[in-house]
């Protein structure tokens, strides 16, 4: 008995062949100049009249070789494909992570499914975002996010000031220059808040989803390595179709 796995790997090269090998039947058919022949020969009306050489074409493509060949191409095709189906109807194995059973018997077609959403869900979480580094980040219950601890600032304001130069005279009035002092008015408390996540998670997340990946690799691995019976369906097929 042969392999899933073993089917699986021919049923590709099967398929490219038949529909090549259909296609050229097709297209053979479709040229009546190869589907024709004759044969003509020549008497003159007396013996002393023109002698011509008989003429003769034959038939280069017969519909009834081009079924037989054609049959014969798509019954394996019929074969190895009605196997594949209904071994992966049967064919099922253990998601195992961590010596533990995540799902018991999953079909093929589902792991293969599981598969391609993994695929997806890991570039989902690779691209999370990441609570920046230079921050001291603890979770605040609530406001359901992550929070830094208070950072005091001052506000300043700009006083006008005057500098005296030089004092008054009974000659000249006093020279005086104004400038501006920043002067503390209050203060800022900030808290800086995100709903991102921390690294440390976000790769603990990467490496969950990365050892499903595994075991769902090596589970189709085990349910493809059934062994599956051989089925003859293109025979019955194609022996109603071209009776």
């Amino acid at each position: 008995m042969a392999k899933l796995n073993q089917i699986i790997a021919i049923e590709k090269s099967i398929k490219s062949r038949s529909f090549q090998e259909l296609t050229e039947a097709h297209h053979a058919l479709q040229k009546p100049a190869l589907l024709s022949g004759i044969a003509r020969t020549y008497r003159p009306k007396d013996e002393e009249g023109e002698q011509l050489p008989p003429e003769s074409t034959k038939v280069q493509v017969k519909a009834d070789e081009i079924i037989r060949n054609t049959v014969t191409s798509l019954t394996r095709l019929f074969d190895v494909t009605a196997v594949k189906d209904s071994a992966n109807c049967v064919a099922k194995a253990d998601v195992v992570v961590d010596g533990k059973v995540l799902l018991a018997k999953v079909p093929v077609a589902y792991l293969l499914f599981l598969e391609k959403q993994l695929v997806d869900l890991h570039t989902f979480v690779r691209k999370l975002p990441v609570l920046d580094a230079a921050e001291t980040w603890i979770f605040d219950a609530s406001a359901d996010c992550w929070a830094t601890e208070p950072v005091q600032t001052v506000k300043t304001k700009k006083v006008p000031r005057n500098h005296v130069k030089a004092e008054a005279t009974d000659k000249h009035p006093a020279q005086v220059e104004m400038y501006y002092e920043d002067v503390v008015v209050g203060n800022w408390k900030t808290i800086k808040f995100s709903g991102a996540l921390p690294a440390k998670r976000i790769n603990e997340l990467l490496e969950r989803v990365e050892k499903l990946q595994q075991a769902v690799k090596f589970a189709r691995e085990e349910a493809n390595n059934a062994e599956v019976a051989d089925m003859k369906v293109g025979d019955a097929v194609f022996g109603y179709l071209f009776a």
